[in-house]
C-alpha cells in the first residue's frame, strides 16, 4: 500500500507529536479518509522525510506521531530556473506541475508582449497562492523533499536582466542551433514564450542579455509542451535521468 506523503510548512523534530494545519488535516481526514494508526510521510522542504503514524484524527485537526527522520537525495545536480510566459487556463498549472516533477529549481511566470493573460495585483496574488499549492501537491506526488521557489509574476525584460545562470537558453522554433555539443553547466535558465511566442524585440533583448537561441527539433511545440521537453533534455544531458 502506498504511504501518503504530506507537506508541512514548519519545523519538524524527531520524535514529536505533530499537529497538522487545518487544510492538511481536512484533506487527510475527510478526503483521504485516513484512520488512526495509518502510516504517513511528512516533509517540510529541509531535504528530509519524517515517517510517522496518525495518532488522532479529526476533520479540523490531525495529530501525527513522528518516529523516524530519513535523509533522502532526490534533487537534481543542476540548478534549473524556468522563465515561463504566462499562458491561459490550466496550461500554467500543467507547466508548473510537470516542471516540479522533472526537477526544476525555480519558476518565474513572465509578462510578455504576446501573453493573453492579464493580471492585476489582486489576481496575481491569488494566482501565486494557487500555483504554490500546485507545486506542493506535485512535490507530495513525486517524492521531492524540497519545494522549488516560485517567484512573483514579473515582466520578461526585468527577468532576463536579473537571471544569472551559467547557461541561458531561449527556446525558439525559428532558430537552427541544436543542443548538441553543449558543455555541462552548474545552472541553467530556460526562457519559454506564451501561446503567441516571443516578439522579435523580446528575442533580441534576451540574446543581448546572454541567452542562446535554441531549437528543440524541427517541429513547433506548444507553450505547455516546450518546458517539459526542455527539462527532460537537460536532465538527460546533465542531470539525474
Amino acid at each position: 500500500m502506498r504511504v501518503t506523503r504530506l507537506y508541512h510548512a514548519g519545523p519538524i523534530t524527531c520524535p514529536q507529536v505533530l499537529a497538522l494545519n487545518a487544510d492538511t488535516s481536512h484533506h487527510l481526514a475527510t478526503v483521504l479518509r485516513a484512520n488512526v494508526g495509518d502510516a504517513v510521510v511528512i516533509f517540510n522542504g529541509d531535504g528530509a522525510e519524517y515517517s510517522g503514524t496518525i495518532e488522532q484524527t479529526h476533520k479540523k485537526q490531525v495529530m501525527v506521531a513522528i518516529t523516524h527522520q530519513v535523509l533522502v537525495q532526490r534533487e537534481s545536480s543542476i540548478q534549473i530556473h524556468l522563465g515561463q510566459g504566462l499562458c491561459r487556463g490550466e496550461k500554467m498549472d500543467w507547466v508548473i506541475q510537470k516542471s516540479v516533477e522533472l526537477g526544476v529549481t525555480e519558476i518565474t511566470p513572465l509578462i510578455t508582449d504576446h501573453s493573453n493573460v492579464k493580471l492585476d495585483a489582486e489576481r496575481s496574488d491569488k494566482k501565486h497562492q494557487h500555483w504554490q499549492q500546485v507545486m506542493i501537491s506535485a512535490c507530495e506526488q513525486s517524492g521531492r523533499t524540497v519545494v522549488p521557489k516560485l517567484h512573483p509574476v514579473k515582466p520578461l525584460a526585468q527577468w532576463i536582466l536579473e537571471t544569472n545562470a551559467e547557461l541561458k537558453w531561449l527556446l525558439n522554433p525559428n532558430d537552427n542551433q541544436s543542443l548538441k555539443n553543449q558543455t555541462k553547466p552548474n545552472s541553467i535558465a530556460l526562457l519559454i514564450g506564451p501561446e503567441g511566442g516571443l516578439s522579435n524585440v523580446e528575442i533580441a533583448a534576451a540574446q543581448n542579455a546572454g541567452f542562446n537561441s535554441i531549437q528543440l527539433g524541427p517541429r513547433v511545440l506548444r507553450t505547455e509542451t516546450a518546458p517539459i521537453v526542455a527539462l527532460s533534455v537537460v536532465q538527460t544531458l546533465w542531470g539525474d535521468f
